[in-house]
């Protein structure tokens, strides 16, 4: 139940220690001048997502907020556990330094690590820790996993966390929430609203400066790992247009970034192959999101039509520019990732190409029948859809107009609309749309996607952190309950293939291709970033990837050198 998305911003081309015992838009400004220098005293530029405007907020559960996509939260806020997402066999022990499941799998006890400091002085116990479950278990809004709290309780050093269901598929959603003080968010208010503009958290950077144009982190003194900090600073610059960012990217003003870039051997590559680098890992799978609450995507036929005739290796190769692969598991299932739990829905696969035809065909079948223009219709009701997204996601803009050509070709009629990052995340949350297209979360198992897909608890309202086509089947939420008690990977396997049938079957989300972890990094004034073959981390520069409230990227910035 993984809420924090994968960051998809998109820019269109134009021209080792203990470690835990594991091991952005528009102007260039202040703090980012200081990039130019090298060594020690370096401050590293992160950019992860173009923004018109950015205020100084940094709750992190508040999705909405700007500084949620541009990975500030992960550096200030720690989980009890970090996890590797490019292998997710690998944990790392964070904030608790051992975790035990009881109860079948309905508690988990936590040893909280002893020793750290929030970044004002004073001590993290677990009593904060055991604060920020029950704060979730109280506030909906906020408990972005979907976790079903049933109590929190604390002995000694230990905090242990029940649940009125078993929860074993849960672990990353669990451990990856932030922790937060609760001296501090006690007296919060609603903590859904609180803007949180001076964050106390335990991560290795804390706010320096804040201006519209950008801002900056500076070393928490109080780091419990302090000697494994290596970065100075991080600068988080203001991009208001993908020209921007692009340009700053590729003239060495940006040393990690994690953007679509169309072209990205010949334009960032190939300018500085010793230094400047990219790794892409496939992290999940995209989807078309059919609201199932508006017409006409809410007829079966419709969606089944649409999924016969959109071409997934023309989705892969042109709107994704060859950086993703197309998704050809009826399934969803994103694959080489998860491929050991695969293996029961192997042989479930669509079209690697489009098949107007057959998407006829099933539209007839269904009794629609073509008017004049050639559009199906059917009750008096012409068979006319919207596909919304973001225009500044270049590759699901990309994406979106091929398919609206290709739904054409099948006799519905389709087009694209693009619209602003903030409007869009705004609609997909309230179900103001009737076709879009959305990553889905990324997890250490498949269950966080088939979750995020599925899950009808994370559409209650209308602030929606998942299921955003407004699937509500008790039949499904009961087999994601079964799935989060499974604790082997073939348990979880066999559990598994009831929501891959129903996907396949019943296509509430239509699965296109691959979500890749987006990123790209500049070497020339630190090394130690993770790679296809040293995959310590994915690197993708989120602050929200880990879990509710954090990410991985803290890990990568520990593991960072100056060149």
């Amino acid at each position: 139940m993984n809420r924090g998305p994968i960051h998809r911003i998109f820019l269109a081309v134009a021209a080792t220690g203990l470690l835990a015992a594991g091991t952005a838009a528009c102007s260039s400004n202040s703090d980012s001048s200081s990039t130019g220098s090298t060594g020690s005293g370096a401050t590293l530029v992160m950019e992860s997502s173009p923004e018109t405007s950015i205020t100084q907020a940094f709750n992190p559960y508040v999705i909405t907020q700007a500084t949620y996509g541009m990975g500030a939260d992960g550096l200030i806020y720690e989980p009890l556990v970090e996890f590797d997402l490019a292998n997710p066999t690998v944990q790392y022990p964070w904030l608790a330094t051992s975790y035990s499941w009881s109860s079948g799998g309905k508690a988990i006890t936590f040893a909280i690590r002893q020793g750290v400091k929030w970044n004002d002085g004073t001590a993290m116990t677990p009593a904060d820790v055991a604060f920020t479950f029950n704060l979730l278990k109280d506030n909906a809004a906020i408990n972005l996993g979907g976790l079903k709290i049933a109590g929190v309780s604390v002995s000694g050093n230990n905090v242990t966390v029940d649940f009125r269901t078993s929860e074993y598929a849960s672990l990353q959603q669990i451990a990856g929430t932030a922790i937060l003080p609760q001296s501090v968010w006690s007296g919060a208010g609603n903590p859904a609203t609180y803007t949180d503009a001076n964050p106390v958290g335990t991560g290795p950077y804390m706010l320096s400066s804040f201006t519209p144009q950008g801002y900056t982190l500076k070393k928490n003194p109080y780091y419990w790992q302090a000697s494994m900090v290596h970065v100075p600073k991080v600068y988080f610059p203001v991009y208001s247009s993908n020209t921007g960012a692009l340009n700053a990217l590729f003239s060495g003003q940006i040393d990690w970034t994690g953007n679509f870039i169309p072209g990205l051997q010949k334009s960032f590559v190939s300018t500085d192959p010793a230094h400047h680098h990219y790794w892409e890992a496939p992290g999940s799978t995209n989807a078309l999101f059919p609201n199932l609450n508006k017409w006409p995507t809410n007829q079966l036929a419709v969606r089944q039509a649409i999924n016969l005739a959109i071409d997934r290796t023309t989705i892969a190769s042109e709107g994704e520019a060859g950086l993703e692969a197309p998704v050809l598991n009826a399934t969803g299932i994103t694959l080489p990732t998860f491929q050991a739990w695969s293996g029961p829905v192997a042989s479930m696969t669509n079209s690697a190409t489009a098949n107007a035809v057959a998407a006829q065909q099933v539209m007839q079948k269904a009794g629609y029948t073509k008017n004049s223009s050639g559009i199906f219709a059917r009750g008096g009701k012409t068979v006319s859809l919207t596909i919304v997204d973001p225009a500044a996601y270049t590759d699901y803009a990309n994406d979106d107009a091929l398919i609206a050509q290709e739904l054409r070709a099948a006799g519905i009629n389709a087009t694209f609309q693009g619209i602003s990052v903030d409007a869009w995340n705004a609609d997909v949350a309230s179900g103001n749309f009737q076709l879009t297209m959305h990553w889905a979360n990324n997890g250490i198992t498949p269950y966080a996607m088939y979750d995020n897909w599925l899950d009808s608890s994370l559409a209650a309202g209308s602030n929606a952190t998942g299921d955003y086509e407004r699937l509500n089947n008790p039949a499904i939420n009961a087999e994601l309950a079964t799935l989060t008690g499974a604790v082997t990977t073939t348990a979880q396997t066999d559990a598994l293939v009831p929501l891959e049938q129903f996907v396949a079957q019943d296509l509430p989300v239509i699965p296109t291709t691959t979500a890749s972890q987006w990123f790209e990094y500049n070497s020339q004034h630190y090394t130690g970033w993770p790679t296809q073959q040293d995959p310590y981390e994915t690197g993708q520069p989120s602050g929200q990837n880990n879990g509710p409230g954090t990410g991985t990227d803290v890990v990568v910035i520990l593991h960072l050198r100056p060149a």
